[in-house]
């Protein structure tokens, strides 16, 4: 076990295990955590699997971890490895089985006492509109060609047959659309998987969620966004559904049969990988790119159905996107003049003002950073900014990050004490599974303002807006 004595102290909020810690290692690891969080997970997995990405073939400066850190499959969730594209490797277990799961936030022009009378019929027919669980299907079911065109072009796809406006398209992080994807790629287990749910929430940490801003932060980027104060707002929280699930089960598969054929060794078996050239990684990187369309795709169907939703209960006053970023996603991208494949796994990007890959409409202030709490906790609204271009290859954390397993949860919470927990704090919730709602519980996550501080503190993003829970579909 590791001790916090073996970790070089950055600052106040950043720790260092030093290269030399372990004789393979190519880099160092590094954590954003207080001393507190550092200590709580000392005994998990995860400190040792981020150990383990620093000694990933390629990956340049140091294997990087968010304050959200816990333990993943091979990667830590919360993990960050900027590993170069010309020499190094690509791997499934970096971005994980919910390939681009991802936050979208909606913002409607209503203040919250507007609709506090409707917030019960909303969230009913919210959930009538939106199936979520294990395998649920949607309102479309797409033959294999019409999926192929969804996974090869993404939000275009969406645009073109009427479920998404043109500044959908634009506010969505890489515009909904890898151009990398390809279709033939993906098997026709994961497609038949995804078939059916498009427009899905699916089970585990995904939800619908609507929510009041309760603090502004920043009043000039705030108004810029179009967000202020008992604004009423919804967020999205899905990814890539069991297509995704299933691309990386795939593709993991065939990495470690191909393993032998490599020039490296790997510390764990669920670090498979392939060098990002051979034709083991290419094949999974187009995989990916599909599924990662699929995703894109999903949260934009949903936000159809809520629309359709807020016209029957509300009116016509519309919900406009504010922004959709990935949290689980590998892809190209230059810093400091190299091109690195960027692997994020429970790690949002925290692009800069000016930066090219970021909408028209938000040069000036920099990306929105859509930060997600624990159902019965706040969610954040936060800003991209150069440090964390500088310290971090412009990431910071997705979320709370769990400190609690799901079996674990399910084992010592109370459902009836965390209904009322839910209802005394002033939320509707709707959930057709009891297990599933103990595994969120807020119980299970971290602190998100301890998260939110340490990110902040060390400028990894800015606060924006603070969100409450009102009424939630999980």
């Amino acid at each position: 076990m590791i001790s916090i004595k073996q970790f070089n102290k950055l600052s106040d909020y950043l720790w260092e295990i030093p290269k030399s810690f372990r004789s393979d290692m190519q880099v160092p690891a590094r954590i954003y955590a207080t001393e507190q969080m550092l200590k709580d997970i000392l005994h998990e997995k995860a400190i040792e699997q981020l150990i383990n990405v620093a000694t990933l073939p390629g990956i340049e400066k140091f294997a990087l971890a968010m304050p959200d850190i816990h333990q993943g499959y091979g990667f830590p969730i919360g993990g960050i490895a900027a590993i170069r594209s010309q020499d190094g490797i690509i791997s499934p277990g970096g971005v994980g089985y919910d390939i681009n799961c991802g936050v979208r936030l909606l913002a409607s022009e209503y203040h919250f006492d507007e609709l506090k009378e409707k917030l019960t019929d909303l969230i009913n027919q919210m959930q009538r509109e939106v199936p979520s669980g294990v395998g649920r299907g949607g309102q479309l079911a797409l033959k294999v060609n019409e999926l192929d065109k969804v996974l090869n072009k993404g939000i275009n796809w969406a645009v073109n047959h009427g479920y998404a406006l043109k500044e959908d398209q634009e506010l969505t992080e890489s515009n909904g659309y890898l151009y990398e994807a390809e279709a033939s790629l993906v098997s026709s287990h994961a497609k038949n998987r995804g078939a059916d749910q498009l427009g899905t929430l699916g089970s585990g940490n995904h939800f619908v969620e609507i929510q009041k801003v309760v603090e502004i932060f920043d009043e000039n980027i705030a108004k810029t966004w179009g967000l202020f104060k008992n604004q009423i707002t919804i967020m999205i929280h899905t990814g890539s559904r069991g297509l995704g699930h299933q691309v990386c089960t795939d593709y993991v598969k065939l990495m470690n049969k191909k393993i032998t054929q490599y020039s490296f060794t790997l510390p764990d078996r669920e670090l498979a990988c392939a060098p990002f050239h051979s034709p083991e990684g290419q094949d999974y990187f187009q995989a990916m790119c599909a599924a990662a369309n699929f995703a894109w795709v999903n949260r934009q169907l949903i936000s159809h159905h809520i629309r359709q939703a807020w016209i029957k209960i509300v009116g016509k006053s519309p919900l406009k996107t504010i922004y959709d970023v990935a949290h689980n996603i590998a892809k190209l991208e230059k810093h400091f003049g190299k091109e690195y494949m960027m692997h994020r796994k429970g790690a949002t990007r925290s692009f800069c003002p000016h930066h090219p890959e970021i909408p028209t409409r938000y040069q000036s202030t920099g990306q929105p950073v859509l930060i997600p709490g624990s159902m019965g906790t706040y969610s954040y609204v936060l800003v991209g900014t150069d440090d964390a271009m500088k310290n971090a290859f412009g990431s910071t954390c997705h979320g709370a990050g769990r400190s609690m397993s799901r079996a674990k949860a399910k084992k010592t919470l109370n459902y009836s004490e965390l209904r009322k927990e839910l209802s005394d704090y002033g939320v509707i919730v709707r959930s057709e599974s009891v297990a599933g709602l103990l595994e969120e519980a807020p119980a299970a996550y971290k602190d998100i303002h301890d998260v939110i501080e340490t990110v902040a503190t060390e400028n990894l993003a800015k606060k924006v807006a603070k969100l409450k829970p009102v009424a939630i579909i999980k």
